[in-house]
């Protein structure tokens, strides 16, 4: 059975570890050679290194219009084409309203949004040119139902998905596919740092009763990168348990 990307070539930000690792990692699993970019380039490099010749890691700082054009064009460079983007780096920066700082706002919505936009920009300008490509947004369930502590979190993935269906219209007539994830409450090291009490909490809000493990999203990332999804753009999918419902 030919690998659901076999030849496609992808680009993953935020990939040196959690549910970016598992993306990348399973894009390379189903055929794809991968850029994997995240702010940390030796933690990229040695990500890259461990799945072998089939990926390389970079530097890149995704809420600079430069660092994503050099991403780019970089990508393209070494594989000769880029047929998936996924626009995975985030920070979290939680804080109640009073206590949230103006910096710890628009540091969360500067890497989220203007980070998403500047990807789908860059790797769109390809995209177009080669009447294909799919483009896959990480949102989050915080976006849909809003969290208490994450006002600005909470903005920053709901307004990707407006930018999600946005780019969609814009650019369906091209070839190329913009479609949206919003995981629930995942295994990582970001989640693990959650107080005890703060994730059972969580996990018993979710009807699976249980966290979801970065694969699991990643496998629905493979997905909608390759042709099984080809007649879908503009879609948002939530991978949650059930949770928000």
């Amino acid at each position: 059975m030919t690998a659901l990307l076999e030849g496609r070539a992808a680009i993953v930000t935020g990939a040196a570890q959690g549910i970016g690792l598992a993306i990348a990692t399973a894009l390379v699993e189903h055929g794809a050679r991968v850029t994997i970019a995240d702010l940390d380039g030796d933690k990229a490099a040695a990500a890259a290194a461990a799945l072998g010749g089939a990926a390389r890691g970079v530097a890149c700082d995704v809420t600079s219009e430069e660092s994503v054009a050099a991403l780019v064009s970089g990508a393209v460079e070494a594989f000769g084409t880029l047929d998936v983007l996924v626009n995975n780096a985030g920070i979290t920066r939680d804080a109640s309203l009073r206590k949230m700082t103006l910096a710890d706002f628009q540091a969360v919505i500067t890497v989220h949004l203007q980070g998403t936009w500047l990807g789908i920009r860059a790797a769109s300008e390809v995209m177009r040119e080669q009447k294909r490509g799919s483009i896959i947004n990480i949102s989050s369930m915080s976006g849909k139902v809003g969290n208490p502590g994450q006002t600005n979190y909470s903005a920053a993935k709901a307004g990707i998905v407006g930018m999600t269906k946005a780019a969609a219209k814009e650019l369906a007539h091209h070839g190329v596919r913009v479609n949206a994830i919003q995981p629930g409450l995942i295994r990582t090291p970001m989640t693990e740092a959650m107080s005890p009490e703060a994730y059972a909490a969580t996990e018993a809000t979710i009807p699976m009763r249980r966290a979801g493990e970065p694969d699991e999203i990643a496998g629905v990332v493979a997905f909608l990168a390759s042709d099984l999804a080809s007649y879908m753009t503009g879609a948002v999918l939530e991978v949650s348990g059930g949770r928000g419902m």
